[in-house]
């Protein structure tokens, strides 16, 4: 589903890409409320019938509580979609998502893109050049330790996408970042697969064009 860009002066417009089988977005900018009331209604239409109906409120409250805090943090790194899993698989919540960012400014002002991306990659460990849909930028890999201040109890694994906005005048950057605490082990094989699955959906980012 297309996203839109602020004060691009020039194409593209927005990007396009396929989230996986089983996952949900909410826009951050504009409708993120209907979103939320859209993937708790769904949520809690699959719970068993025989529930009690004062744990279905409070599955409903809590998942409210997640939602609006993981919007939250997505909007605090000026997110504009959030991606995440709605479905269970093989009966199992995915503590996983990814968010699609907007950087009107790149670091170093006048300096072109590839000599941004050339110190990025000097500057990151676990970074490599990647190209998707024509822009040359940058993939990291990296894991993230426990923050209790924040109410992170375990390490993720995270990969973050930067690239360039092609065309885009002054040096703009969008950056797509995926976060996972996988079974508890950032670096187990479960791991891997999500990181797999979110490199698959990268394969299909496309920019869109007035």
């Amino acid at each position: 589903m297309p996203d839109v860009f602020e004060d691009v002066r020039s194409p593209p417009v927005g990007y396009t890409l396929i989230p996986p089988p089983g996952w949900d977005l909410i826009p951050l900018r504009n409708g993120a409320d209907e979103a939320v009331k859209r993937i708790v209604d769904g949520a809690v239409a699959q719970l068993p019938e025989d529930i009690p109906k004062d744990d279905v409120i409070k599955a409903r409250l809590e998942l409210i509580k997640q939602l609006g805090k993981a919007v939250k943090q997505a909007r605090k790194a000026d997110g504009l979609t959030l991606y995440l899993p709605v479905e269970r698989i093989h009966g199992t919540h995915i503590a996983a998502s990814f968010v699609v960012s907007e950087v009107l400014s790149g670091p170093g002002g006048s300096v072109g893109t590839d000599e941004i991306v050339s110190q990025l990659l000097a500057d990151a460990t676990n970074s490599e050049p990647i190209t998707v849909d024509g822009s040359d930028g940058i993939r990291v890999d990296k894991i993230t330790p426990p923050d209790p201040d924040r109410d992170v109890e375990f390490p993720s694994r995270r990969i973050e996408y930067v690239l360039p906005v092609p065309r885009s005048g002054a040096p703009q950057w969008v950056t797509v970042c995926f976060s996972t605490i996988a079974d508890g082990d950032p670096k187990s094989e479960f791991a891997e697969v999500l990181v797999e699955l979110f490199d698959a959906v990268m394969t299909t980012f496309r920019w869109s064009y007035a």
